[in-house]
C-alpha cells in the first residue's frame, strides 16, 4: 500500500512538472527562476513520465537504468515536438512546453515502459550480491 502511494505521488509530481515549467516562463527576464524549471522539465520530465511510473515502483537494478534513459528519451521527445511545431510553422516556447506538458501529464497516468534491467533480473543480483567464484 505504501509503495502505491509513493508511486502515485511521483506520478502527480512528474505530471505537474510541465505545468510548473510553463508557469515559470511568466517570470520576467533571464532569471534562474525562469530557465531552471524549463531546463529540468525539458531534460527529464517526459522521460521520467514514460519510464518511472512502474506498478510497485522500480527495483534497485532498474533505478539506474531509468535515470540513464530519462534524459535521452526526454531529449528525443523534445526534438520531435520542436521539429513537428517547426514543420507546421507553429513553434513558440509556449506551444512547445504545452505540447510536452500535455504528453507528460497523459503518460504519467499510464504504467511505465518495461525496463530491460528489470526483466533480466538485475534487481535480484543487486539484492543477493554477486555469485562468489565456483565453476
Amino acid at each position: 500500500m505504501r509503495v502505491t502511494s509513493k508511486v502515485s505521488q511521483v506520478r502527480v509530481v512528474v505530471a505537474a512538472s510541465g505545468w510548473v515549467a510553463l508557469a515559470a516562463t511568466a517570470v520576467p527576464g533571464p532569471s534562474p527562476l525562469r530557465w531552471i524549471p524549463v531546463l529540468l522539465f525539458t531534460l527529464f520530465g517526459p522521460g521520467c513520465a514514460a519510464l518511472y511510473p512502474q506498478p510497485g515502483g522500480l527495483a534497485p537494478g532498474a533505478r539506474l537504468e531509468a535515470v540513464a534513459l530519462a534524459a535521452p528519451i526526454s531529449a528525443s521527445l523534445g526534438v520531435l515536438t520542436a521539429t513537428s511545431l517547426f514543420l507546421v510553422k507553429g513553434f513558440s516556447m509556449t506551444a512547445f512546453l504545452v505540447s510536452l506538458a500535455v504528453f507528460t501529464t497523459v503518460v504519467a497516468a499510464l504504467p511505465g515502459l518495461p525496463l530491460p534491467a528489470a526483466r533480466r533480473g538485475a534487481a535480484e543480483r543487486a539484492t543477493h550480491g554477486p555469485s562468489g567464484g565456483g565453476t
